[in-house]
């Protein structure tokens, strides 16, 4: 198998947003992380964190339409860089699946890094902000991330509620399990699929 590191570096830019992300899958490394969206920066970095990545994001959007745009297109550019990064070769742990608490809130993320892109998103925040934060964008961006990832993402929030507690509990339990799903599996001999890939439906989802 080989050594070498799993990493990949993307940029898009629209009328809207201008996004940089980078992603090393073998590397931890304190994340870097600007969007001028204060608590996305914090559920960013706990990604990061969590995820054991080295993580890099920087974008700049259209904040006085709202923060939609920016927060799906970096869904977008995130989910692009982690297609990139596990490359062809993918002979990985593939499946997996975490739970995350803070406080009273439990979320469970289960994935599987099969080249079919697929979200399903059992969650309920207990309130529309969070600070100056829309709730509703994190669905949003789960679904632009999963959708250029490639991957199948089960995200169910079990309880709790504290909206902070909520969806940081979420970004944690996606971390977990993106963390070990991601995982080298040193004892295959080959992809993890009957079909024989897990790039199959290789080409890129994005917004126009």
């Amino acid at each position: 198998m080989a050594e070498t590191q799993r990493q990949a570096k993307r940029s898009r830019k629209t009328k809207e947003t201008q996004v940089l992300v980078q992603l090393n899958l073998d590397e931890p490394a304190v994340p870097e992380i600007e969007t001028g969206v204060g608590f996305f920066d914090h559920m960013l970095t706990a990604l990061g964190t969590h995820g054991r990545f080295g993580l890099i994001v920087n974008a700049v959007g259209d904040l006085h339409t709202d923060q939609h745009h920016l927060v799906e297109d970096v869904g977008i550019v995130l989910g692009q860089v982690l297609a990139d990064a596990l490359g062809e070769e993918r002979r990985i742990r593939r499946f997996a699946h975490a739970y995350a608490p803070l406080d009273e809130s439990l979320a469970r993320a289960v994935v599987d890094i099969s080249g079919r892109p697929y979200l399903q998103y059992g969650v309920k925040i207990s309130r529309p902000l969070v600070g100056s934060f829309d709730t509703d964008l994190v669905r949003e961006f789960y679904q632009a991330f999963v959708s250029n990832a490639l991957i199948n993402l089960h995200l169910d929030l079990l309880h709790g509620d504290n909206a902070h507690h909520q969806i940081e509990a979420m970004f944690k339990a996606t971390a977990l399990a993106l963390r070990d799903a991601v995982r080298l599996d040193r004892e295959l001999t080959g992809i993890p699929s009957t079909k024989g890939t897990l790039t199959e439906n290789a080409a890129r989802t994005q917004e126009p």
